[in-house]
């Protein structure tokens, strides 16, 4: 079977998403950050392959190895992407992990299409419940950050990409510690190789409104979180979902980035392995 699994068509050209399925047992789909790809959850794949679990990574649209479309960067088309790969796999009592960006897909895949193939979900550097800061969300984070983002993209996206992974691995702090140059050197290389368009067009994603969503996930959850990330600082985030969502357990990793599944790998595999167990 190709590794392949074709979304839709832009103009000439078939839309597909890119992903890998290895292992046997219970599923895992786990949906990667911006601006990365499946393979940034090397760590976490290794463990769950060890500890008996079917393990399935995907590359978002835009991202990674899949196709690159100028359209479809909204939470609405990557939830109905994961539909297609959970349906095209014919997946069920499959857990759902997601980290940064891939909340996004846990959160809306289960607002709109329920929790019939879903038996547990986990969020990891989660961007819920709604991350911009409007008169009914005083919590949220101001606007203008989101635009200063996109106009870095416009200018210069290589330099933005690159102070952006310092940021996400709190690199002056972690560096050479828990993140060595070279990994952030690979990262960069994987997002410099991303679809500009759909690098910039997932700013405006970010600031989607999950609220509406969170009181459909009904399943077991777990929450983790940096309690030191700059990229999504957890008082505008997982401490807010957390209280939203009735199973949740939550769980904050002590001086964490953003970037947890290589800097707190031992901590989250520890977690994730015992949740889905």
């Amino acid at each position: 079977m190709s590794n392949y699994i074709k979304i839709g068509q832009e103009n000439s050209t078939p839309i597909e998403i890119y992903y890998e399925d290895h292992g046997s047992g219970s599923p895992v789909v786990l949906i990667h950050g911006w601006p990365l790809n499946g393979a940034s959850w090397e760590k976490q794949t290794a463990a769950l392959l060890a500890a008996g679990h079917r393990v399935i990574t995907y590359d978002r649209r835009g991202f990674g190895r899949s196709s690159k479309p100028a359209v479809g960067y909204n939470y609405d088309t990557f939830a109905a992407d994961l539909d297609a790969l959970l349906s095209t796999l014919n997946l069920t009592d499959v857990s759902l992990v997601g980290f940064s960006m891939g909340t996004g897909e846990v959160t809306r895949y289960i607002g709109k299409y329920g929790t019939k193939r879903v038996r547990k979900a986990v969020l990891i550097g989660t961007l819920g419940p709604y991350l911009v800061k409007t008169a009914d969300n005083p919590e949220g984070v101001d606007r203008s950050v989101f635009d200063g983002i996109k106009t870095a993209i416009k200018a210069d996206r290589p330099a933005l990409l690159m102070d952006f992974l310092r940021n996400f691995y709190n690199y002056d702090v972690t560096g050479g510690k828990l993140v060595s140059e070279r990994v952030l050197e690979d990262n960069w290389n994987v997002a410099a190789g991303a679809s500009a368009i759909g690098t910039l067009a997932c700013v405006d994603a970010w600031i989607e409104d999950f609220r509406q969503d969170i009181p459909h996930n009904t399943v077991p959850t777990l929450i983790l979180h940096g309690d030191a990330d700059r990229i999504l600082p957890p008082d505008a985030s997982s401490r807010r979902q957390a209280k939203m969502i009735k199973n949740a357990r939550f769980v904050e990793l002590k001086g964490g980035p953003h970037g947890v599944l290589w800097t707190h790998a031992e901590q989250v595999n520890s977690e994730l392995v015992k949740f889905l167990a």
